[in-house]
């Protein structure tokens, strides 16, 4: 069983690996997290953590970084979302503010998603009526995998021709909760996709008429990702429940 305190110190790895995607040390959190504990105490409980297989040590490297079991841990015990930054709630209210219709309001959530989380960002239209839009969806921010290069390794070519695959990714929104749904690693069905991780959500008053998301490495800042997957699925559903039917 994981203390509050293993949970600290998980949260000092995930925070400090998201932010310098460098192994995490015992000296380093001691550094920089008021825990009050010595690095020595730091290293017995990551080396439980690493016991319960929270946290790995790649290589040869002192330090630790987290498993998919430790990111589902992290995600599961959020305590609170990152709020979004007052410029970014305003980016968000003035840029889709200036849609023009439904098809404009997707393809710009698309874009403002990609640029905030720095991820890639893909947005289905919604199901309104029997239009053949169930099936449609709007991608942006592939490029941003390509500088996640590091943390992926060989699997960035499979993960942009699943990407490619439309059928891959209405699957991968099919599934999309009122709330906010985080699919970490090796959670992935598609094979291609397990060194990713993907944070979606329904938009609009039915969660069924469609749903956006983002996907990326699994060095993810969960957090703000969740955080601006919500924030734009509400503007989202906003917009379409005040638009002419």
């Amino acid at each position: 069983m994981t203390t509050d305190r293993r949970l600290e110190i998980l949260r000092a790895i995930v925070d400090e690996y998201v932010e310098t995607q460098e192994p995490v040390g015992s000296k380093a959190i001691a550094d920089k997290r008021a825990l009050g504990i010595s690095p020595a105490t730091i290293r017995n409980e990551m080396a439980i953590l690493e016991d319960e297989g929270l946290i790995t040590q790649p290589h040869t490297s002192a330090g630790r970084i987290p498993t998919d079991r430790g990111y589902r841990l992290f995600v599961d015990k959020l305590s609170a979302i990152k709020p979004l930054s007052t410029p970014e709630r305003r980016a968000i209210e003035t840029f889709l503010a200036e849609s023009l219709d439904i098809d404009d309001v997707v393809k710009r959530s698309a874009k403002l998603l990609a640029d905030i989380t720095k991820q890639v960002a893909v947005v289905q239209y919604p199901r309104l009526g029997d239009s053949s839009s169930r099936e449609m969806m709007a991608i942006s921010g592939t490029a941003n995998l390509a500088r996640s290069g590091e943390d992926l390794g060989s699997t960035l070519s499979p993960i942009l021709e699943a990407l490619e695959e439309q059928v891959v990714l209405l699957r991968l929104l099919s599934d999309a909760h009122p709330t906010v749904h985080v699919t970490i690693g090796s959670e992935q069905v598609d094979s291609n996709l397990q060194t990713t991780s993907l944070v979606t959500v329904g938009y609009g008053a039915d969660p069924s008429m469609g749903s956006l998301g983002v996907l990326g490495p699994t060095r993810m800042d969960y957090a703000g990702s969740i955080s601006a997957v919500s924030a734009v699925a509400r503007y989202v559903g906003r917009f379409i429940a005040e638009s002419p039917k």
